[in-house]
């Protein structure tokens, strides 16, 4: 006997089974060094009545152990369960503990019994059973309808409830129909084949067919396969099945308004959050020239900016785009080739349900012609308001100057034809020739006005300045000499101005002669002349240090016609006023900067187009 007892110590030592006994006589307690070692006990420990129920988890497992025992103690019944153990080293652990009670004559003496750890076990147990709960869960809930399929006979073994929303027939129903049941007759060969494949390959694969409903409406569904499985011996396969009606509505409806996009000739973009286009339409890519690949993942007008785009509207496109706001606006852009054309823009921010922001779309159409008349229109009007204010002095002119000469003239004449002295017919004589030269002056300036402004059409030509400049002074070499006007300048030799040559050598000598005119004698006159670049205007500056002019005073009558400011008795107030016209007459244009006593500075913007 103490051989056999020997021989299974040794053997529950080798499974890493742990022995325990206690004595019930005497309390005394035994356990071998396999229960210690689960335990995480030195070899050295010495257990005593009550040593063991500390170890088991508080609750439930504490009080299962408590009450085996008690029973075991009190009733001789043996037991056999599985509890939740901390070890001495703080470390959760399952055990499988069993106890058999041992009687002498009728009476229970010993308590012997096995201790084993089976953590890895209980570990496997739990997580399966999580596992299982969770595919419960998601079985139960799954917004797809889930099918379990028998792969040899066919037969639905198991399906969830949405299966029941989906197909309309009852769960009871669809337990135990054959899959093909469930499609019309036309796609159950696609289904069948569907399925085979899945079997034959054992991946996840998806495929778009028609389900056909207990009540025989037609649904479209993606049927989408897992892996299979065998249970005794019995192989399985899990289907899942979605309603994509909704999703095949709205690939219809975003195909038709595909079409309706691409078949327009508005430009349509879209954007995304950061302003990239994410797609654009055959209209804008004819007409801004780029590819799709140049639009795609950039900001739509990055290649459509050039030299005449208004940075202006260029900046509030972007702020636009930044704050996610709606904007319309006509800007000036460029094609791929260069090629300018007015664009249209309305940039509509397109938001879901939540108001999450969505997209960007931006319409657009080439306004160009609309715009170009709209401008020649707007030129026109100048034109016309321009002739108007002309109009106005031709018509001062005439009605005052031209009458007052006229008026004057026949007033000496009647003085003439009412005496009969020779004399005194005479005397009036020089006032009638003053009269007449006066009056064929007005008519001369008004001829002059006139041509100008009925040769716009001149063409204009390069001339070198440096050379004109010197030409005027050797006109004017006498004048020059006798005021001691003291000219220079900084205009380099190959500078040249797109003019009319006989209005540039008119527009020299009126500012030249108006510097000699009021120059002041205080001081020695000065003239300088320089130049800069404006835009595309190559402006001339005429500095003097002349009598200067108060241009709060007399600004706005400054280039009217017979305007004078000094009182000099060779004044006429025709000069700049013919000069401004000439100007005008080649798209250029005058401008004043003056102090009174200090001296004057005429700009003159000579257009480079």
């Amino acid at each position: 006997m103490t051989d056999k007892l020997e021989l299974y110590f040794k053997a529950a030592q080798s499974a890493k089974i742990g022995i325990w006994k206690m004595n019930l006589d005497t309390n005394e307690i035994f356990w071998d060094a396999v229960t210690k070692r689960i335990l995480e006990l030195p070899d050295d420990f010495i257990p005593v009545k009550g040593s063991g129920i500390k170890f088991y988890s508080e609750g439930n497992n504490r009080d299962r152990i408590s009450h085996y025992m008690r029973r075991a103690v009190e009733e001789g019944l043996s037991f056999n369960d599985k509890f939740q153990i901390t070890t001495a080293k703080n470390n959760i652990r399952y055990i499988e503990c069993i106890c058999q009670v041992e009687f002498k004559d009728g009476k229970a003496t010993n308590l012997l019994g096995t201790f084993q750890d089976i953590t890895n076990e209980q570990n496997l147990i739990n997580e399966l059973q999580l596992n299982v709960e969770k595919f419960s869960s998601i079985f139960s809930s799954a917004n797809d309808a889930i099918f379990i399929i028998n792969t040899s006979s066919g037969f639905i073994t198991d399906c969830n409830p949405r299966s029941k929303e989906l197909t309309g027939y009852q769960l009871s129903e669809l337990k135990g129909l054959h899959n093909s049941q469930l499609f019309p007759e036309e796609a159950r060969k696609e289904a069948r084949l569907f399925l085979k494949y899945n079997l034959e390959r054992n991946e996840y694969t998806v495929n778009e067919t028609v389900l056909k409903a207990k009540c025989g409406e037609l649904i479209p569904v993606e049927i989408a396969s897992g892996k299979k499985f065998i249970v005794d011996n019995i192989t399985y396969l899990v289907c899942y099945i979605r309603d994509i009606s909704e999703r095949k509505k709205s690939e219809k409806e975003l195909n038709l308004l595909s079409l309706a996009a691409s078949e327009t000739t508005d430009t349509i973009v879209i954007a995304n959050e950061e302003g990239n286009a994410v797609w654009a339409n055959q209209a804008y890519l004819d007409l801004t020239g780029l590819t799709m690949e140049e639009v795609i993942g950039q900001k739509p007008g990055y290649l459509s900016i050039g030299p005449e785009t208004d940075p202006k509207s260029s900046e509030l496109l972007r702020l636009a785009v930044k704050n996610k706001e709606s904007i319309k606006i006509t800007i000036l852009n460029y094609t791929k080739q260069g090629e300018k054309y007015w664009y249209e823009l309305n940039i509509t921010t397109a938001f879901d349900a939540q108001n999450n922001f969505v997209n960007f779309i931006g319409v657009g159409r080439n306004v160009t012609s609309r715009i170009e008349k709209q401008l020649e229109l707007k030129k026109l009007l100048e034109v016309t308001s321009n002739q108007n204010n002309k109009l106005f002095n031709f018509t001062h002119i005439v009605s005052h100057n031209i009458r007052s000469h006229t008026s004057n003239l026949a007033m000496v004449v009647d003085v003439i034809e009412n005496t009969d002295d020779i004399n005194e017919k005479l005397s009036y004589f020089d006032l009638f020739k003053e009269g007449t030269q006066k009056l064929s002056e007005s008519i001369d300036y008004l001829n002059e006005i006139i041509t100008i402004q009925q040769k716009t059409n001149i063409e204009k030509k390069d001339i070198l300045l440096k050379e004109q400049i010197e030409k005027t002074k050797m006109a004017l070499r006498l004048a020059i000499r006798e005021s001691k006007i003291i000219i220079t300048d900084s205009i380099p030799e190959d500078l040249t101005v797109p003019a009319i040559p006989a209005y540039l050598d008119s527009i020299l000598l009126n500012l030249f002669t108006n510097a000699i005119k009021y120059k002041s004698a205080k001081q020695t006159a000065t003239l300088h002349i320089e130049f800069e670049k404006v835009d595309s205007y190559t402006v001339l500056h005429f500095r003097d240090n002349g009598l200067g002019l108060n241009l709060n005073k007399n600004g706005h009558k400054i280039f009217g016609m017979y305007k004078t400011f000094h009182g000099n008795e060779d004044a006429k107030g025709i000069g700049l006023f013919i000069t401004k016209n000439q100007l005008e007459a080649m798209n250029g244009k005058i401008e004043v900067e003056s102090i009174e006593g200090e001296g004057s500075n005429f700009k003159i913007y000579f257009n480079e187009k």
